[in-house]
């Protein structure tokens, strides 16, 4: 494969998986990757001595871009441990970039955003047609490597 090769998006999907489980284990965390119909919920994480406990959903694009694709379930699906990482694969020799965000926060940008979107006319002045996309974004990396925010140390 070069590195410009397209990768199918559902192998996207679960390298994203892979490479967060494989970055919380090197930081001394337990990391399950859930099974395929587990509903909003890719990982599940654990510090060594079993006293928290969180669940992580991945997203994962295949550049370096600091923008993901996002439903709009993720308006909704908000609780104090469940959290996003976010994942920028970018060319095969880089190390992914990762990006943690608690699902409050996701919550709120994305509500935020699409509302901002549907308001802001198209390129030719047209109103925007809602959809069921979202989309997350963290184009200053506020988010960028914040292991600490899981609560698992």
């Amino acid at each position: 494969m070069t590195p410009t090769t397209k990768i199918p998006a559902v192998l996207t999907g679960v390298a994203g998986e892979y490479f967060v489980a494989a970055e919380l284990s090197r930081r001394g965390y337990i990391a399950s990757i859930s099974l395929r119909n587990t509903r909003g919920i890719d990982i599940l994480a654990t510090n060594q001595d079993g006293s928290r406990s969180i669940t992580i959903q991945c997203k994962t694009n295949q550049s370096a871009a600091r923008k993901w694709l996002l439903n709009e379930k993720s308006e909704e699906f908000v609780s104090k441990d469940h959290f996003y990482v976010f994942v920028a694969l970018g060319q095969p020799t880089d190390r992914p970039r990762f990006h943690i965000v608690p699902s409050r926060v996701v919550a709120e940008r994305t509500k935020k955003g699409h509302r901002t979107w549907l308001e802001t006319p198209g390129k030719k002045g047209q109103k925007h047609r809602d959809t069921p996309m979202r989309n997350f974004l963290d184009p200053e990396d506020e988010f960028l490597e914040r292991w600490e925010l899981l609560g698992l140390g």
